[in-house]
Order: C-alpha cells, then structure tokens, then sequence
C-alpha cells in the first residue's frame, strides 16, 4: 500500500516546476501548517526540491495573509457589517488587539487559530497595514522556516528506520495541531462570554 501511496505522489509532484509550485502555493494558501509539513516530507524523500518548495510555502503565504487583511477591509464597507466597527460587541475586542497589535500579528503563525480572526480583524478596524504586513511577514518566515527545517530534518533522518510510519506520525502531529487551535478558540470564546460581550 505504501508503494502505491509512494508512486501515487512521486506522479503528483512529477509534472511541470510550475504547476507544482502554484499546487504548493494554494494549499499553503489554505492550510500552511498542514502544507509545510506535507511539503517538508515530500522535500526529505526527493520528491520536490527544498528551494521550490521554501519559496511556493513562502509565497502563498503571504498571499493567504494580504487575503485575510484585505476581506476585512472589504467586510468593512458591507452596510450589514460596518456598524459593528464601532460596536459594544466589538469593542473589547478591538481594544485588546490595539493593545498589542504588532506582538498578535507576529505570533498569528505561531498560535493555532489566532492567524484567521485577528489578521481578518486588522483588516476590518483599519489598523496600520505596513505594521501589519512588516509583522505578517516576520512571523511567517520565522514559524515556517522553524516548521519545514525540523520535518525535512525529521524525514530525512527517519528515512531509513521508520519509513512510511513517517506520514503516521506527521498525521498525528497535524491533529495535535487542530485539537490546539479548536482549543483556542473554545477558550477565547469562555473569555467572551465571561465579558458578557
């Protein structure tokens, strides 16, 4: 089965450098975590090289977090949406990611779950967009370099003696990934609730 799964990828990432990089580049649009580890493997087994797959992860990135600005700017000017910028609802929110604006947006990578509502949040309260992408950037070169080094370094060095358990484990590591952001967002709700907000 692990053949077939080989052959099936090897086929995957074996057309044009192109194609590929755009593939790598909207999965990590997406899903970076899940992607930088994916990649990261796929680089330790020879299937993609290491600088394609740094500059797509990279790259869709970023494009993920200028997204996410900009739908909350654009969120900003729907009539429906645009009264909660100065809301009570909004409000102790804000507040608290005025207060630590670029501190929240350079652990937005770091912190499963954070990335999505507080980059889409900077976006929608028109906080300072060169803060904001200076930070973006930083922190997405900082997590996912850290990220792809130790999974091409882990796949690399397992190679030989663990093989195909390898994905198990990545696997297991994304769902540990997921369980800490669903976390994370159960706990910042209990926190709303208890402000009454």
């Amino acid at each position: 089965m692990f053949s077939f799964l080989s052959h099936l990828i090897g086929g995957a990432v074996g057309g044009t450098t192109i194609i590929l990089s755009l593939s790598i580049m909207l999965c990590a649009f997406v899903l970076e975590d899940a992607t930088t580890i994916i990649v990261g493997l796929l680089a330790a087994d020879g299937f993609i090289p290491v600088p394609l797959a740094i500059v797509s992860i990279y790259s869709g990135i970023i494009v993920g977090d200028a997204v996410l600005y900009s739908l909350g700017s654009l969120a900003r000017t729907h009539p429906r949406l645009a009264h909660y910028i100065d809301h009570d609802l909004t409000a102790p929110f804000r507040t608290w990611l005025e207060g630590r604006y670029a501190l929240t947006i350079l652990s937005g990578h770091f912190v499963p779950g954070l990335r999505f509502t507080t980059y889409i949040a900077s976006g929608f309260f028109r906080f300072s967009l060169p803060t904001f992408a200076l930070m973006a950037v930083v922190g997405s070169v900082l997590w996912e370099t850290f990220l792809f080094s130790f999974v091409f370094w882990f796949g690399s060095f397992t190679s030989e003696w663990l093989g195909p358990a390898r994905w198990i484990i990545a696997g297991i590591f994304l769902v540990i990934l997921f369980f800490i952001g669903r976390h994370n967002l159960l706990a910042y709700k209990k926190k709303k609730n208890e402000l009454g907000v």
